[in-house]
C-alpha cells in the first residue's frame, strides 16, 4: 500500500517545467488583473492592496512597493511552508512587481468599464493566484499566511482572505473615492470567489 501511494504521489508531482509555466501564467493573470484595476483607480487586498494604498498616497511605482511589502513575510514561508515553497513565492512576486510596471509600456487601454474592471480584474487575478496556489507558490504576503492557516487549520484560503482584504479596502478611504471602494469590493468579491469555490483542501493533490 505505501509503495502504491508513493507511486501516486510521483504521478501528481509537477516537472519543472510545469512549474515555470504556471508562474508565468499565473503572474501575468494577476498583472493583467492589477493593471485594469489601476486603469479603474480601484484597490485590492492583500499585499496587493497595501501596494496600491501606497502607491495612491505617494505616487511610489507600485511594483516597487509590491516586491518591498513582501520582504517580511519569507521569513514565515520559509518556517512554515518549506523552501520550495518560498522559493517560487519570491519568484511569482519578483516576477508580478515586472509585469505591473511593464505591462502599462506593453498594452494600451483607452477606454475601460469601470464594472467590467472589477469583475474582470478579479476574476483574472483570482485565476492568477489558483495557478499559483496549486503549484506550490503565491503572491507572498498575506496569501502566505491563509495558505498555511488552510494547510495547518483547515479554513478556507477565500474566505480568510475575504476578511482581511475588506480592513485593507476600508483604510484606502481617504485616497479612493467610496464609488470605487464599493467596485473594489465587487472585484475582491470576483477573487475570493474564485478562490473558495476551486481551492479546497483535498481537491487538487498535485504538489
Amino acid at each position: 500500500m505505501k509503495d502504491a501511494a508513493a507511486r501516486i504521489s510521483r504521478s501528481f508531482r509537477h516537472s519543472r517545467l510545469e512549474d515555470v509555466q504556471a508562474l508565468l501564467t499565473g503572474t501575468l493573470f494577476a498583472a493583467l488583473g492589477v493593471a485594469l484595476f489601476k486603469q479603474a483607480g480601484m484597490l485590492s487586498g492583500g499585499t496587493v492592496g497595501i501596494a496600491f494604498l501606497g502607491h495612491y498616497a505617494s505616487g511610489w511605482p507600485f511594483g516597487a512597493l509590491f516586491f518591498a511589502i513582501n520582504l517580511p513575510f519569507y521569513g514565515l514561508a520559509w518556517r512554515r511552508m518549506g523552501r520550495a515553497f518560498t522559493v517560487k513565492t519570491v519568484i511569482a512576486v519578483t516576477l508580478m512587481a515586472a509585469l505591473s510596471e511593464a505591462l502599462p509600456h506593453w498594452l494600451s487601454i483607452n477606454t475601460l468599464n469601470p464594472l467590467f474592471a472589477a469583475v474582470g480584474g478579479g476574476l483574472l487575478i483570482g485565476a492568477g493566484m489558483l495557478i499559483l496556489f496549486r503549484h506550490r507558490a503565491s503572491l507572498g504576503g498575506l496569501n502566505v499566511l491563509v495558505l498555511w492557516l488552510q494547510e495547518t487549520r483547515g479554513w478556507r484560503a477565500g474566505y480568510m482572505q475575504a476578511g482581511l482584504d475588506a480592513a485593507i479596502l476600508l483604510a484606502g478611504l481617504p485616497w479612493v473615492p467610496w464609488p470605487r471602494i464599493a467596485l473594489s469590493l465587487l472585484g475582491m468579491a470576483a477573487i475570493n470567489a474564485a478562490l473558495a469555490i476551486n481551492h479546497r483542501p483535498g481537491r487538487y493533490m498535485a504538489t
